[in-house]
C-alpha cells in the first residue's frame, strides 16, 4: 500500500472501486488505526474508510473517471436547453399575444427596446463543498441562472441561512454539500442520528421558513447522498434527497433549480416532470409541485 494523504485520489476496494473520492483527511481512531475521511469527486457523498482499503489512482484512471462524468453532465446540459429554447418560443409568443380589445401592435424589426425579455428565478446556493459550489456556479452561469454562492459547513448552515436570505432575497435556495449514512450505526432509516448531516440541514430549512414560509415565496432545495428525505420534506423543503437513499450527482440540485428558474409563474409543476432532467432521478431526489419563477418583462432596453 503507498503513503496516501490529504488531497490524494483514491477508491474503495471493498466496493469494486466504483466511486473515486478525494482524501479530505486523515484521523486515528480510538484503536490506533488510520482512517481516511473522503469526499466523492462527482457524488455528494461523505464516507470514512481504513487506509488498507484503499487503493491510490493514477492519473490516467483519474482523467478516464472525469471524462465519464463529463459526458453524463453534458448530455443533461444540451436536453435543458434544447428543451428550454422550445419552451421559450412558445412562452414569447404567449407573450405577445394581444389582450381582449386589444390590437395587435406593429412590429417594427430591429427597433431599439422591441420585444420582451426573461427575467428567470434568483438563486442562493449555500454550499459545504468549495469546489462543488464552484462548478455549480460555473453550470448556473452556463446556463443563465442568476445566482450566488456562499460556502459553509454543513454544520454552520442553520445559522447563517437567515441572515444570507436577508441579504440576497432569492426566489429558490439551495442547501447541500455532503451526506452519507453511517454504516456501523444499528440504527433505522428514520433516525436522523444515523446520517452525516442530515440534522444540519433540516435545521437549516427550518431556520430559512421563520423567514420565508411558503414554497410559492421560497423554493427550497435540500440535502446531499442519502440524506433524510423525508424529514427534509417535513422541514419545509420543497424538493430533497434522497427518497431510496442512493447517492446524488454534484450538479442534481442545479438542474432542479434551473427547471424551476426558467417555468413561467403560470405553470404548476409536478415533481416528475422536474426530476427527469437531474442525472440521479427519482431514486435520488423528490418534491412537490411548485410553480416556476419565470417572467417576462417589456420592452427590452437598448442600452
Amino acid at each position: 500500500m503507498k503513503n496516501i494523504k490529504p488531497g490524494d485520489i483514491v477508491a474503495r476496494k471493498k466496493y469494486g472501486k466504483d466511486i473515486f473520492f478525494k482524501v479530505k483527511s486523515l484521523i486515528i481512531t480510538d484503536a490506533g488505526e488510520t482512517t481516511a475521511i473522503l469526499r466523492g469527486l462527482d457524488v455528494r457523498l461523505v464516507a470514512d474508510a481504513p487506509l488498507e482499503d484503499l487503493e491510490l489512482q493514477p492519473a490516467e484512471e483519474v482523467l478516464r473517471y472525469r471524462h465519464s462524468d463529463i459526458q453524463k453532465h453534458s448530455l443533461c446540459f444540451r436536453r435543458i436547453l434544447q428543451r428550454r429554447e422550445a419552451e421559450r418560443e412558445f412562452f414569447l409568443l404567449r407573450g405577445e399575444r394581444p389582450g381582449p380589445g386589444e390590437r395587435e401592435p406593429e412590429k417594427q424589426e430591429g427597433a431599439p427596446g422591441d420585444g420582451f425579455f426573461e427575467v428567470p428565478g434568483r438563486v442562493l446556493h449555500i454550499d459545504g463543498d468549495e469546489e462543488y459550489l464552484d462548478k455549480c456556479l460555473h453550470a448556473y452561469e452556463q446556463l443563465k441562472i442568476p445566482a450566488q454562492g456562499v460556502c459553509l459547513p454543513e454544520e454552520q448552515q442553520a445559522a447563517k441561512v437567515k441572515e444570507l436570505l436577508k441579504e440576497y432575497t432569492p426566489d429558490i435556495l439551495v442547501l447541500t454539500g455532503h451526506d452519507g449514512l453511517i454504516r456501523e450505526k444499528n440504527n433505522t432509516f428514520a433516525d436522523l442520528d444515523n446520517y452525516r448531516h442530515s440534522k444540519h440541514f433540516v435545521a437549516a430549512v427550518r431556520a430559512a421558513r421563520t423567514l420565508r414560509p411558503t414554497h410559492d415565496d421560497l423554493v427550497i432545495f435540500a440535502g446531499a447522498c442519502q440524506s433524510h428525505y423525508e424529514a427534509l420534506l417535513k422541514a419545509g423543503a420543497t424538493f430533497a434527497s434522497s427518497p431510496r437513499r442512493v447517492l446524488i450527482h454534484a450538479y442534481d440540485p442545479v438542474f432542479v433549480v434551473e427547471r424551476i428558474a426558467y417555468s413561467s409563474i403560470e405553470k404548476t409543476l409536478g415533481p416528475a416532470d422536474i426530476i427527469k432532467d437531474t442525472i440521479t432521478g427519482n431514486e435520488g431526489i423528490g418534491g412537490i409541485e411548485i410553480k416556476g419563477k419565470l417572467r417576462l418583462g417589456y420592452p427590452t432596453s437598448p442600452y
